[in-house]
């Protein structure tokens, strides 16, 4: 069986804890799964040591936020097993401070217009390590401004191409800057969701920076879209994941765990992927030493 390799806890825009998360994916016969908080790598030692009480296998992750420098989209680039977690947690720092700056920001305008305070959206907003979107909804609906977190409201509020969007762009990092930091760690790179990213010249231009992925399988992605990226990702010799990028109540859609998976053919390429690449470097380096 293969794994969802895109989940979110309470510590990050999901609703709920990692023993939860970890119980509903044994329940659901999902056997692997990554947590990939956003720009928060705090539960994935504790997810590994509660995965291994269920026999439920805990890939590392992370989520992290970029800017791409040449079209200015905010960007999410999935880290998987990096050896030095360590130093992935500057980038973390920087763009979870620039996450909150900005949240405070569109805390004060929601409060100008609804009868919301900011305390009632930072205790919708216990238990994580930061303030996102789905907070400031849920606080909205705590306060009887709307029935549901993706309601006609949030697009009002979230959506750009909204007149009365409260949105402010947080200062991420940049992409070239995220996909260094993940190198330097040791991890896999994997660009999240491809299919919801409006320039299409992107995926082509971090094949060239040195992505080792994409995230075929999404629910943001229909069957068109899933079979171009597979191509594309088969054309570039890239690794392949999937995941339901779950949220718990948070959700955009009702789904469970494994409702997107990566398969098993895949998952295993994805394990085994920095021993292939030690291999083919050994290699290489031994025939230059024959060559010479």
């Amino acid at each position: 069986m293969g794994g969802d390799l895109h989940c979110h806890t309470r510590l990050s825009d999901g609703s709920m804890g990692i023993e939860d998360i970890i119980t509903l994916a044994k329940n659901q016969g999902v056997d692997t799964i990554a947590i990939t908080d956003r720009d928060c790598q705090a539960g994935t030692i504790r997810g590994k040591v509660i995965g291994e009480r269920y026999g439920v296998r805990v890939i590392p992750g992370v989520e992290l936020s970029a800017i791409d420098e040449e079209s200015g989209l905010v960007v999410h680039i999935l880290c998987y097993l990096p050896d030095f977690a360590d130093r992935l947690e500057g980038l973390c720092h920087k763009n979870a401070a620039a996450t909150k700056r900005a949240a405070q920001y569109m805390m004060i305008k929601v409060a100008k217009r609804y009868p919301v305070t900011a305390d009632v959206i930072k205790k919708c907003a216990s238990g994580s390590t930061n303030l996102y979107a789905q907070h400031i909804m849920h606080a909205l609906m705590e306060c009887g401004v709307t029935d549901a977190i993706y309601s006609d409201k949030y697009y009002e509020l979230f959506s750009p191409e909204s007149e009365n969007n409260i949105l402010v762009k947080p200062a991420y990092a940049s992409v070239t800057e995220v996909l260094d930091a993940i190198v330097s760690a040791g991890g896999i790179s994997v660009l999240a969701h491809p299919a919801t990213y409006e320039d299409a010249t992107l995926v082509e231009r971090l094949v060239e920076k040195g992505i080792n992925g994409l995230e075929v399988w999404h629910p943001s992605a229909d069957k068109a879209e899933t079979d171009a990226l597979y191509a594309l990702a088969k054309k570039n010799k890239l690794l392949m994941v999937g995941g339901s990028d779950f949220r718990g109540m948070y959700n955009r859609q009702p789904l469970c765990i494994g409702a997107y998976s990566t398969p098993k053919t895949q998952l295993t390429e994805l394990l085994g992927y920095k021993a292939k690449q030690k291999r083919l470097a050994k290699k290489a380096t031994q025939a230059q030493a024959t060559e010479a």
